[in-house]
């Protein structure tokens, strides 16, 4: 069996739109890939061009090989764009191996170390008030968690493109809203709160102390991505846990916070770190330091598919992000979708990661990436993180 023609799929679908890609063999199977990225331009479908040129012919059972191919054949390490195309084409390999071999992907991973997989979902609300009833809305559905993300000044969490992030401010709203939401859900309910790198180090150790009391399951990516070192500081001023990692993308800037013990929640993005290849090695190094994974899904269900087939397969999982129900979105263009019920996801039996694509509707979609995501600007002006 060898690889025949890799398609990159940028689709209309979700907030910031989806990239897709689709991997076709000359044995009549196909896989599908998902990238982490989706407003890059079309520099994502041009990266994933450029790699195919590097796979196709190859053998698509050959994931390892594959990947170090993709990764080092340009000398200048995979990192970013790149990241996100080998991401997508190493999802869609694992995808082929799947289903020519007849089973799930999470076999392939080891098989199944748990029945299903608890998830978080995303709630949201444009006031505190209204962030509250989601909350207990999502409880009511069965969810075991909650989740919600640093607020603006003024306590709404509607993203604007000139919304205003006030750090002091929004550490209050903050701590208002997890002192709210844990009296609503009671102490059985988990709650995840996401900083979205929106905050320095110095506001982040101040907001973790006012809210340690409200047993949070996780502080989430308190700080930017681009020094990993500065977990160091964090950890010696802080007892919450933290998950971090989502914006990383190989195993190598993982190794400071895994090796010096920063984070208690490994967040690692498949559809950014080089697929399930990647993804595998950075959990079981996370195991041998007790660090549970709690993989990054803010995307579509590919991503979905991918990440709870890794956590089916892994002893060191702590939650899986899951924003919406699987089979409850992009229902049209994924007929076929992983299992979900009261908080849990699961991988069903068909051979791959399960999904399938309607490729009509795929095509009435299809979308020319552009555009950027939105962005926050501090009082004075000056921007801060989305």
């Amino acid at each position: 069996m060898k690889v025949t023609k890799i398609t990159p799929m940028p689709i209309n679908a979700g907030p910031f739109g989806a990239f897709f890609v689709r991997v076709d063999t000359d044995a009549g199977i196909y896989g599908l890939g998902e990238s982490g990225m989706t407003r890059t331009g079309q520099a994502v479908g041009k990266a994933v061009e450029h790699l195919a040129e590097l796979v196709i012919g190859e053998d698509p059972l050959s994931t390892e090989r594959l990947w170090q191919h993709m990764f080092r054949r340009n000398f200048f390490p995979a990192q970013g764009v790149y990241s996100c195309a080998i991401s997508a084409i190493d999802i869609a390999l694992w995808d082929i191996k799947g289903k020519a071999l007849g089973v799930p992907v999470y076999k392939l991973l080891g098989g199944p170390v748990r029945d299903k997989v608890v998830c978080y979902p995303h709630c949201q609300g444009n006031s505190t008030d209204v962030l509250i009833e989601n909350c207990v809305e999502h409880v009511e559905r069965g969810w075991k968690f909650v989740r919600w993300g640093q607020p603006e000044t003024g306590g709404t969490l509607e993203v604007r493109e000139t919304g205003i992030l006030d750090p002091m401010k929004s550490i209050e709203v903050g701590e208002e809203q997890m002192a709210r939401v844990r009296e609503a859900v009671g102490p059985d309910i988990q709650i995840a709160f996401d900083v979205h790198t929106r905050l320095d180090t110095h506001h982040v150790v101040n907001f973790c102390r006012r809210v340690e009391k409200y047993n949070p399951f996780f502080i989430e990516d308190p700080l930017r991505a681009e020094n990993p070192g500065s977990y160091r500081t964090l950890a010696r001023h802080v007892s919450v846990p933290i998950a971090a990692g989502e914006q990383w993308s190989n195993k190598w800037q993982f190794r400071e916070v895994i090796e010096e013990e920063l984070i208690s929640y490994a967040r690692i993005d498949l559809c950014n770190v080089g697929g399930l290849t990647e993804a595998l090695k950075i959990t079981h190094w996370a195991e041998t330091h007790y660090i549970d994974i709690a993989p990054h899904n803010p995307l579509g269900p590919v991503s979905a598919a991918a990440c709870v087939a890794l956590c089916m397969a892994s002893t060191n999982v702590g939650v899986q992000e899951m924003p919406k129900a699987p089979g409850t979105y992009e229902a049209d263009l994924f007929p076929v979708q992983i299992g979900f019920e009261d908080g849990y996801a699961f991988s069903t039996d068909r051979p791959g990661l399960g999904v399938d694509i309607d490729m009509d509707v795929a095509e009435a979609k299809a979308w020319t990436p552009s555009g950027f995501v939105p962005y926050l600007t501090r009082s004075d002006g000056g921007i801060t993180n989305w």
